[in-house]
């Protein structure tokens, strides 16, 4: 599972409308990418290439996952993995209680 990101929301999305604006600027996307991310003080340019890539995918403009979808899917294993357990719980009672209903009863 991935750590939560050191940087906030904001930053984030700061730090990408950053890169739209000043990349007329320079020769290429990365160069724009690297100053911004030695401006904002972001660990490494690479960092904000997937923050660029991921808000991209997200408008739309790029094939993959968006990150509603990738919520949703984590959501949803979270769920799968909870109804396992909870079949596993009815499972193991099940059995208990037809075990049970194997011995004959005795009336005092």
């Amino acid at each position: 599972m991935a750590r939560p990101s050191p940087y906030p929301l904001e930053l984030r999305k700061r730090a990408v409308r950053m890169v739209a604006e000043v990349r007329p600027e320079y020769d290429t996307e990365w160069s724009a990418m690297k100053a911004v991310a030695a401006k904002l003080g972001i660990g490494t340019t690479e960092t904000l290439r997937k923050w660029v890539r991921q808000d991209q995918i997200d408008a739309g403009a790029r094939p993959g996952t968006t990150t509603e979808e990738s919520a949703q899917v984590k959501a949803m294993k979270k769920e799968i993995a909870e109804l396992k357990r909870a079949n596993k719980i009815l499972k193991a009672a099940a059995s208990f209680f037809a075990a049970g209903l194997d011995r004959p009863h005795t009336r005092s």
